[in-house]
């Protein structure tokens, strides 16, 4: 895909602040700290488009990103050990759930899990409620750099194992850093615009 322009448009708290304009949209979901904004910034060849941040949960709205003036990327709070009360934290899941339920736009979830660990009780839920909803999701499972290729695979069969993926649903491996997996996802994403 090439990118001829990435913009922010709005940080959304609910339906009524949405981009009105019916452009087909794709969100990320994936718990605090596992790279969804590097995601961003490296599929839209930008550095800093998506703020990055060492601490967890800097993402506590719905961010919209309009691509190309044609479509959305959707940056949803992470969800995990981010320090917040739980009624902040119950908040999030709400306006998340309000979101994915009933926004008729959205064509598809990409949910992101780090290579180097065993997916989370809460990866496993969210992973779990997108099947129960029917949401065509593409797994997406970060941060390949961190570890030695050679482990890539048991890495992922355990990830794999654990969530239990629909027999459909794509799972690749990538790396913001060295663009590992970026053509893959952007032919998968082109696929779920038509």
């Amino acid at each position: 895909m090439r990118i001829v322009s990435a913009n922010y448009t709005i940080s959304a708290v609910g339906p009524k602040q949405y981009p009105e304009d019916g452009q087909f949209e794709i969100a990320f979901a994936g718990r605090s700290n596992v790279g969804k904004s590097s995601l961003i910034n490296r599929m839209l060849n930008r550095k800093a488009l998506a703020r990055t941040s060492s601490t967890p949960g800097k993402t506590r709205l719905l961010n919209f990103y309009h691509i190309n003036d044609s479509f959305y990327f959707v940056d949803l709070p992470g969800y995990g050990f981010a320090k917040v009360s739980k009624t902040e934290k119950a908040g999030w899941g709400k306006m998340i759930e309000e979101y994915l339920l009933n926004r008729g736009s959205l064509r598809a979830v990409i949910h992101l899990l780090d290579i180097r660990h065993a997916p989370s009780k809460e990866d496993a839920q969210m992973h779990e409620w997108l099947k129960h909803y029917g949401i065509p999701t593409i797994l997406v499972i970060t941060k390949a750099d961190k570890i030695a290729r050679g482990k890539w695979q048991k890495h992922t069969r355990l990830i794999k194992e654990t969530l239990v993926p629909l027999p459909d649903t794509p799972v690749i491996i990538f790396s913001a850093e060295t663009g590992q997996g970026k053509d893959e996802l952007w032919n998968l994403i082109s696929e779920k615009m038509i």
